[in-house]
């Protein structure tokens, strides 16, 4: 299964923000719209990703609070990016080696959408679901003994 085909099903809904923007309006957006990440560009590039990852270690690094810092002061800015052609399996490999929640799906420069942690998981347990059900309905019309 490719990224493109997991695209298709979730979507391609991608929340960005500048990295000037204040750390506490990007906090409400994620909250807001119940997000995880949120990619973060200037001048139409990939710069970072901000995770929530990123906004605990900010509230903890300030003592609670997020005061008066940017996105772009707390933004992971070296970003793993899939391409749609990325396979499931592969995909899961990277997150996991690079620790990602959170992967920008990119076609050359075009952003095309954001790979979660659950969406990967979510389509292999379809997936796997699909085939569980195909291989019980074979086993179900097997032949019996001299009916062949």
């Amino acid at each position: 299964m490719k990224v493109s085909e997991i695209l298709k099903v979730k979507g391609n809904i991608l929340y960005t923000v500048p990295p000037e923007m204040l750390l506490r309006e990007a906090i409400d957006t994620m909250a807001e719209k119940d997000i995880g990440s949120l990619v973060v560009m200037k001048a139409g590039e990939l710069v970072g990703m901000l995770t929530f990852r990123e906004v605990m270690k900010a509230v903890h690094g300030n003592k609670g609070s997020v005061g008066s810092d940017t996105v772009g002061q707390h933004m992971e800015p070296d970003v793993l990016t899939i391409t749609p052609d990325t396979d499931v399996h592969e995909i899961r490999r990277l997150m996991l080696e690079r620790h990602a929640r959170y992967v920008p799906v990119a076609d050359g420069k075009m952003l095309l959408g954001v790979m979660s942690f659950y969406d990967v998981a979510k389509a292999v347990f379809e997936a796997q679901s699909f085939e569980n059900k195909m291989l019980k309905a074979y086993i179900r019309d097997w032949p019996a003994d001299g009916d062949e």
